[in-house]
Formats: structure tokens, sequence, C-alpha cells
């Protein structure tokens, strides 16, 4: 091999270096099949009652040698689902999440906290109704893995959050049914 050739497959390899690690981040879509954001809270004092939205969206991005990324997941207000026709339609109602005029509920981060490869901790900015306000994900799972169902990447994490729904406007009933509700996220997504 000629001294050119040398120098022109090492210039190559180089490039390709420069590209992969120019190129860490990646980008995952969320699986709306495997994705679900539910919520609990306690009512009249008498038991614990748990709803979730069926749709919900949104991509992640990550790098995990630098132990960074994004995060942007946007919640169909409009699919609440608590079991109970009549009670769905009062959570759509302007009572709570008014729907007709502040159809999705977002959750959007730029800080994303590791102990060592274990992700622990997600902040970000979660906005219902016409609310921002600055939440913590504790993530109590992450994992990401080779799926041979989809022949790609995939990472996947559960993860909660406390909120007061009155700071949200979405206070009614308050004390009676409970002001702190605890906000899970289930998230499956897939590399791009």
């Amino acid at each position: 091999m000629s001294i050119t050739s040398t120098f022109q497959c090492c210039f190559i390899a180089l490039s390709m270096g420069l590209s992969f690690s120019a190129a860490a981040e990646d980008t995952y879509k969320i699986d709306p099949e495997h994705t679900f954001s539910s919520f609990e809270y306690q009512h009249w004092g008498l038991s614990t009652q748990r709803g979730r939205f069926d749709k919900n969206t949104g991509s992640i991005s990550l790098d995990s040698e630098t132990k960074s990324g994004s995060i942007n997941i946007e919640i169909d207000a409009t699919s609440v689902n608590t079991g109970s026709a009549t009670f769905d339609r009062a959570m759509r109602s302007s009572n709570f999440f008014d729907t007709d005029t502040h159809p999705k509920i977002s959750f959007v981060s730029d800080k994303l906290l590791f102990n060592n490869d274990k992700l622990t901790q997600v902040l970000g900015k979660l906005t219902i109704k016409d609310t921002t306000l600055p939440v913590t994900i504790e993530v109590m799972h992450f994992n990401c893995r080779f799926m041979i169902l989809y022949m790609k990447q995939a990472c996947g994490a559960n993860g909660y959050t406390k909120i007061l729904r009155s700071d949200y406007k979405v206070g009614r009933y308050v004390p009676f049914v409970s002001d702190e509700v605890t906000l899970y996220l289930n998230v499956e997504a897939i590399k791009e």
C-alpha cells in the first residue's frame, strides 16, 4: 500500500471517528403503544383514586457518554381515562383540565441527573392549562437495550413527581379531594 493510500485510509477513519463523536447524542421517538401517564390522589380521606391519560407523544435525546439529553413529552388531556365516562367528562370540563381551551399537558427537560450509569432524576417544566412550573421526576427504573421487536435500540423509564393541583388551576374540591397529586410517567422510546 502506498503512503498516499495509507494517508487516505487514515484520513477516512479519522473523519468517521470525528463524525461518530460529533453525533453521540441519539434521538428516540416515544412509543405511544407502550407509554402512558397516570395520576393518583386521595378522595375525601376514603380511598386512593387513580386515572390515566391514554395518548402520549414526544421525543428523547440521549448522550450516554456525557450523561446528558433532553425530553419532550406531550400528553393529550382529552384522553383522560378514569374508568367512568361521567367522571371523564367532568375532568375534561372547565372545572378541571378545560380541554376545549387547553387540550395538551406538556413536560420538557434538558437536565438529566445520573448516578454512574443509572438515571435518577429528570429536572424540567410541567405545563397544565396555562401554568408552567418546575418539577423533578424521580426515576425508579431506567434501561436501554436492543429490541428484536423493532430491530432498533430502545430505552424505557418509570418515574413520578408530586404536584399541588391548585398550583395548576385544577384545585376544585380541595381539601376534601387532596391537593397533592402523584403524576407517574411510564415511557418507552425507540431510536430513530
